[in-house]
């Protein structure tokens, strides 16, 4: 389940997972971590060889989204900050699969 409010009202914060307009096609949404808002300095990690251990800093307006699965995952690191406003909503509760169920942590 996803609530608006946050990203509305700004309240997001580092490690809520959000839902956000996909930054490289955008008919769909993409499903991601913040891990970094306007000002924070993040180094990138190894997923990218020539990129790795590269500081970046967030610009304001944007956050810094990464997948939970580092290794698979089409985000920040790739595609760079992502502007605010491409921000549809925080997740705060996993319906599927039922055995996962629960508040998103």
């Amino acid at each position: 389940l996803v609530e608006h409010l946050s990203a509305l009202g700004l309240r997001i914060k580092r490690d809520d997972v959000v839902i956000a307009v996909s930054p490289t096609n955008p008919r769909q949404t993409v499903c991601k971590r913040v891990k970094g808002l306007a000002g924070d300095e993040i180094t990138v990690a190894k997923k990218y060889p020539h990129e790795a251990g590269k500081v970046v800093t967030v610009p304001p307006g944007r956050v810094w989204l990464e997948g939970d699965n580092p290794a698979n995952s089409t985000d920040s690191r790739s595609y760079g900050p992502v502007p605010y406003a491409m921000l549809k909503g925080r997740v705060f509760f996993k319906l599927w699969p039922l055995t996962e169920a629960g508040f998103v942590r």
